[in-house]
């Protein structure tokens, strides 16, 4: 019984490794709002003028999904809370967002991050499993799912701010301290388009549950035996 967080850029295939890894562990699926998100399209159109809008929206709908994903077990979630604050300050980097717009965006952050820790039975996430792919990887998936305001074709600056994005994952998953995590590599395995990709990708997560199982089980058990000492004295 876990609580798996999918991360990773955009075009990684977080919502197909969603789809497929609820359905081998027979969980609940959170995806991310994309494909009815009337916001979306419009930063797009005018970064500018709509990013602390569009973020607003994803950290609303991210904070809910995660909420109701730790009040229970088996859950699997495309993209979370936890890096929604590394797509808001690129946008600030890239001076889209006020100032002003940047501290109201942090203090909303956390104090949702501070109610996830006082509400949820379940402290933290089982696994963080994130999706590494190069930009090539990144830019091609991006072309393929076809979604025009997300092509090159349509704005040449998208270029730089999706090298941009792609760096950063690189650090924010170096960084992130939040649960145990593990690291899929997307140029290698192409789950998307290769079953027998898929089936060793799974595995690996699979391991790495069992793994942290195992270690939590030992823990227990040598807490228990220690606590029993104690008390035979």
């Amino acid at each position: 019984m876990s609580v798996i967080l999918i991360s990773g850029t955009i075009g990684a295939g977080k919502s197909s490794l969603t789809d497929m890894l609820a359905k081998e562990i027979d969980s609940k699926p959170f995806y991310e709002n994309v494909e009815d998100n009337e916001v979306l399209p419009l930063f797009y159109s005018n970064p500018e003028q709509y990013a602390f809008l569009l973020q607003i929206f994803f950290l609303n709908k991210r904070f809910l999904a995660m909420k109701n994903a730790l009040v229970s077990d088996d859950n699997v979630l495309d993209r979370s809370i936890y890096e929604d604050s590394l797509l808001f300050h690129l946008n600030a980097d890239l001076g889209r967002v006020t100032d002003i717009e940047v501290q109201q965006y942090d203090n909303l952050l956390d104090t949702m991050l501070n109610e996830l820790d006082d509400v949820a039975p379940k402290k933290r996430p089982d696994l963080m499993v994130h999706i590494k792919v190069s930009l090539d990887t990144m830019l091609e998936r991006i072309k393929k799912r076809g979604r025009d305001y997300e092509q090159l074709e349509s704005d040449e600056t998208l270029y730089s701010y999706y090298e941009a994005l792609n760096q950063r994952y690189n650090q924010w998953y170096e960084e992130f301290d939040v649960c145990p995590k593990i690291q899929i590599d997307g140029d290698i395995f192409d789950f998307v388009e290769k079953p027998e990709d898929a089936q060793k990708v799974i595995q690996q997560i699979q391991e790495k549950l069992k793994e942290l199982e195992d270690q939590k089980a030992g823990s227990y058990f040598t807490d228990n035996r220690h606590a029993k000492g104690q008390y035979l004295g």
